[in-house]
């Protein structure tokens, strides 16, 4: 099928309108019209090539959100005109010891897993591309179920933000009598609070903005800490059992191993750099873990989906146009983008198709994997 997005093909470039050719589904394949696509802080990076990792052409999106078109031979659990999303991953070995136990973000196969875009850097210039387009096409494993009665344009954030502060939190057993720190309240950050509470957790928020405290006591949070008060923050020590550290950039974290208890843990999901000298003395005095934790896994994703359906959360979002995507990434470049995330409306792409004929550029057909479908063998 030809399928019409926005892509670009050096870390300089805008994003611009590009086509190419996706294959019908084979057995164990679902295709799908995209409805909504969330914008992550991590296609900024992809797109500006700031890991050294980015395969060009790029066309970034992994909070993918739309309905089937069509399913292939085999698929069981969806059928066409259902509602369904593709969170950070379209492929896994499906046969190691992560994989067998639901996690396949963290895949052992020799591959490990493939990204929903920029997937496996070939030889051949052969590349996964993502949600900023009109249709995609995903393997019956790696697609989630929207619940009835969710409103599928908060789907997308779910699927990236909700499961990347989610998983750690049922990682490490965060409960009812146990207290949550979320350092960094933004896209991120916003999700922690209402998901933590949802898990009956006490929830303090660590934010440098002051002005941001009744803003975010109406997330949810029981208690705002402002981490640029050294009063506030000595009040807060060592009342932490678990911290979840949203904030993308090197910084020092020594001052918030302070709140934490003995035995708990401090996880990284957001800086994937490095961070200022760490100081070990309090670590090792009062056995506090520094860990990290990437997105998760597919039954994890379906799980936090459920769960927001559930009690009614929902992210705080802004609704774009396909054609501003590179005004969004700007807006995200110089850290402008608030406490919410953009999901851009594709039905402004679908009623462009017509001038999209006439001035996309071509670019190569995408990767594709081994499709291995259990549930068909």
């Amino acid at each position: 099928m030809k399928v019409f997005g926005y892509g670009t093909e050096a870390a300089d470039k805008d994003l611009v309108s590009v086509v190419f050719e996706r294959k019908d589904p084979r057995a164990g394949e679902i295709a799908f019209k995209v409805t909504y696509c969330g914008v992550c802080h991590s296609d900024l990076h992809q797109v500006r090539n700031d890991w050294r990792n980015t395969t060009y052409p790029c066309v970034p999106g992994h909070e993918v959100v739309g309905e089937v078109t069509a399913v292939g031979d085999g698929v069981t659990r969806f059928a066409v005109g259902d509602v369904i999303g593709v969170g950070c991953m379209v492929n896994s070995c499906l046969d190691c010891e992560k994989c067998d136990a639901g996690v396949e973000n963290y895949c052992q196969g020799p591959k490990g897993f493939t990204a929903t875009y920029n997937g496996p850097a070939k030889a051949r210039g052969e590349n996964t591309y993502g949600g900023y387009t009109s249709h995609f096409v995903v393997r019956e494993e790696f697609a989630i179920t929207v619940p009835n009665g969710y409103d599928p344009r908060y789907v997308g954030p779910v699927l990236c933000a909700g499961i990347t502060v989610y998983s750690p939190m049922k990682h490490w057993g965060l409960e009812a009598g146990k207290t949550l720190g979320v350092v960094g309240v933004g896209g991120l950050g916003h999700m922690a609070i209402k998901l933590g509470k949802a898990l009956g957790a006490r929830v303090v928020a660590l934010t440098r903005s002051e002005g941001k405290t009744d803003e975010i006591l109406k997330m949810g949070a029981d208690e705002v800490v402002i981490s640029s008060d050294k009063e506030q923050m000595k009040s807060a020590r060592q009342s932490l059992d678990l911290m979840i550290n949203t904030i993308p950039v090197p910084h020092d974290i020594n001052p918030y191993v302070g709140l934490m208890k003995s035995d708990s843990t401090i996880v990284i999901v957001g800086n994937l750099t490095n961070f200022e000298n760490v100081v070990p003395g309090p670590l090792v005095f009062n056995r506090i873990g520094i860990a990290g934790s990437l997105i998760g896994g597919i039954k994890e994703t379906q799980e936090v989906l459920d769960l927001c359906a559930e009690h009614d959360i929902t992210p705080s979002i802004k609704m774009v146009k396909m054609q501003d995507i590179n005004d969004v990434l700007s807006t995200l470049e110089e850290g402008n983008d608030g406490d919410f995330r953009h999901v851009i409306d594709m039905q402004s792409l679908h009623e462009a198709t017509d001038h999209l004929e006439r001035t996309a550029a071509t670019i190569p057909d995408p990767y594709r994997g081994d499709v291995v479908n259990r549930r068909a063998s």
